[in-house]
């Protein structure tokens, strides 16, 4: 794929994303909470190691994971967004803004120094055509000793799942927004039904039904399902993907968690 098309798909999906966080802009209960954080990163990366230390997130979008991270303890946090969505992360996180650097810009233009303690990307570069700038921008911010976390969609989990989304994707990208949303609302309702199956019956993806989506008030399993339907570009990853993502990079001792069936949490050391 030639670079001036790559560049339209990026675009896109930052546009994508622009909208969908000023449109939805809470991160209410369990969705935005540290217990989250935890059940992503755990055991690959312990809360307890984020405390006092300089963070980046790549992607904030409307502030959720930012926030996550100032509860469980993390020092100081960048906080990279590249879309116009930056309004709404200021205003999500207003109240700690002391402790945290804003910045309009894609996860390759990371500021260098001062150096990093971690680097965070969660639910961000399965959204980027090619993520390898990114991870290899990490690899250069990062302190010898530092580490990096990702959280991706799992190609491994999903086989059925993706029979029906990716077919049906293909025509709600089109949908304008008002519509999509609209759409999703008639959905929605359909997905906490399932859910309500997965306690009774052992359903795929049961796993992540109750762990997580059987969490979520209305807003955030809306706003699930939008995400979904809606972005220009995902990629579903295998776990050698996974791992050889930050393996290229220079990350040494990757190691991979298939959370709940359905996504990959992926955490790699920048060497000493």
């Amino acid at each position: 794929m030639n670079k001036s098309v790559s560049n339209e798909i990026d675009r896109r999906t930052i546009a994508d994303f622009r909208a969908q966080w000023t449109h939805f802009r809470g991160n209410p209960g369990f969705y935005g909470s540290v217990e989250m954080l935890e059940d992503i990163l755990h055991p690959l990366l312990p809360l307890s190691e984020i405390v006092g230390r300089r963070v980046c997130e790549i992607g904030s979008g409307s502030g959720r994971i930012v926030n996550m991270l100032l509860d469980a303890g993390a020092g100081h946090v960048i906080a990279i967004e590249p879309s116009r969505a930056e309004r709404v992360l200021r205003l999500n996180t207003a109240a700690r803004a002391e402790r945290i650097t804003y910045l309009r810009a894609t996860g390759d233009q990371l500021p260098l120094a001062p150096p990093l303690d971690i680097v965070v990307s969660i639910g961000v570069l399965h959204h980027v055509l090619d993520p390898d700038p990114i991870v290899a921008r990490a690899w250069q911010a990062l302190k010898s000793g530092g580490r990096i976390a990702v959280w991706l969609y799992a190609w491994e989990g999903n086989e059925l799942y993706l029979r029906f989304a990716l077919p049906l994707r293909a025509l709600t990208r089109r949908m304008p927004d008002v519509a999509l949303r609209a759409f999703t609302h008639l959905l929605t309702p359909v997905l906490f039904g399932y859910v309500s199956l997965c306690r009774i019956l052992p359903l795929p993806m049961r796993s992540y039904m109750l762990s997580v989506l059987g969490r979520y008030s209305y807003g955030p399993l809306w706003l699930t399902i939008f995400d979904q339907l809606n972005t220009t570009y995902s990629k579903y990853y295998r776990r050698d993907e996974a791992l050889s993502l930050l393996e290229r990079a220079g990350f040494t001792d990757v190691q991979c968690r298939h959370r709940h069936g359905y996504s990959w949490t992926v955490v790699g050391h920048k060497p000493i």
